[in-house]
């Protein structure tokens, strides 16, 4: 059988952080930048909400950056371009070529058809980093160390796949698991593009 047509590889969130200047004052940009909140009770940092690519960047008082909410990574200099801009206009003084990397990707893959987790867990139990306590959590979370990715599979057929900080590091990580499942289950295919 075949794997089904459902089987895609999705981004759903591109996670980027850096430092972008010595020192940043929140409470002075969550008043002149516009979408932009503080609130030292509920966070540590301030929030500025990006319209256009949808996003978000959680910037701290160290000059310290989280850019969050990218589903393609051509969108991160553009949050990044834009923050800046903002921030230069409300006084801050950021740095010349702030340095701002990829620190995790997390992505989902359907395979379209349901898995047995209790037989998965028994199956890689001794080969791999598995937990999978349904009566705590109903996925099965299984941790590979080359590429370190860490897989959440559901019952369902779905895979929850995060720790990489770019896309050869999942897919890499992806075939790893589907061919160790591969040996459960002859419909599991490895991908070939995404």
């Amino acid at each position: 059988m075949k794997k089904s047509e459902t089987s895609t590889l999705k981004i759903q969130n591109i996670v980027s952080a850096g430092s972008i200047a010595d020192s940043i004052d929140l409470e002075s940009i969550a008043t002149t930048i516009k979408d932009c909140t503080f609130s030292k009770k509920k966070f540590p940092g301030a929030v500025y909400h990006i319209q256009n690519p949808k996003s978000a960047a959680l910037i701290f008082a160290s000059g310290r950056i989280v850019l969050t909410g990218h589903h393609r990574s051509e969108d991160i200099p553009v949050s990044l371009q834009l923050l800046l801009e903002n921030l230069k206009a409300a006084g801050i003084s950021c740095k010349e070529n702030p340095e701002v990397k990829v620190t995790n990707i997390v992505c989902t893959y359907d395979l379209g058809f349901p898995l047995n987790l209790v037989r998965i867990t028994m199956a890689l139990m001794d080969h791999e980093q598995i937990e999978y306590e349904p009566e705590a959590f109903p996925g099965l979370v299984c941790r590979i160390s080359e590429p370190k990715v860490v897989f959440l599979l559901f019952s369902s057929g779905k895979i929850v796949i995060t720790g990489g900080k770019n896309m050869d590091e999942i897919k890499t990580g992806l075939n790893i698991l589907l061919e160790k499942l591969n040996v459960l289950d002859t419909k599991i295919q490895k991908i070939e593009k995404f």
